[in-house]
């Protein structure tokens, strides 16, 4: 089934994608690590809007300030990199390389650096 852009079409259909899409995605336990460092940023008053983007080669999480900005941090998942420098990137708000690793709270810990100054300001 496609749209031919006919009357009363609103757009193209895409079909679902099946299991071997191979598209890149969090597990679990990086998604809960993630959402609880967000939750944690947005309490702090730091963060307040996130972001997640999946393709084939990489998933992102972004996290902003305020939605109409560019991202404040934006942490990026790519497994093609596993064996380099590591799959994990961290990068700050303009783009620059904060920390890059194979273990996902190691490549946190300037965020949760900067998590206890916020909440040490208090």
């Amino acid at each position: 089934m496609s749209s031919s852009g006919g009357a009363g079409s609103s757009g193209q259909i895409v079909s679902f994608p099946g299991k071997n899409a191979g598209q890149v995605g969090f597990d679990r336990a990086d998604l809960q690590r993630i959402m609880d460092l967000y939750g944690r940023m947005v309490v702090a008053g730091e963060w307040r809007d996130y972001a997640m983007d999946f393709d084939k080669n990489a998933a992102s999480f972004s996290a902003f300030r305020r939605a109409a900005e560019r991202p404040n941090t934006r942490l990026e998942k790519r497994p093609s990199l596993r064996g380099k420098q590591g799959m994990w990137t961290l990068f700050g708000e303009h783009g620059q390389v904060l920390k890059r690793g194979a273990d996902l709270a190691n490549v946190l810990a300037p965020v949760e650096r900067r998590l206890m100054k916020a909440v040490d300001e208090d």
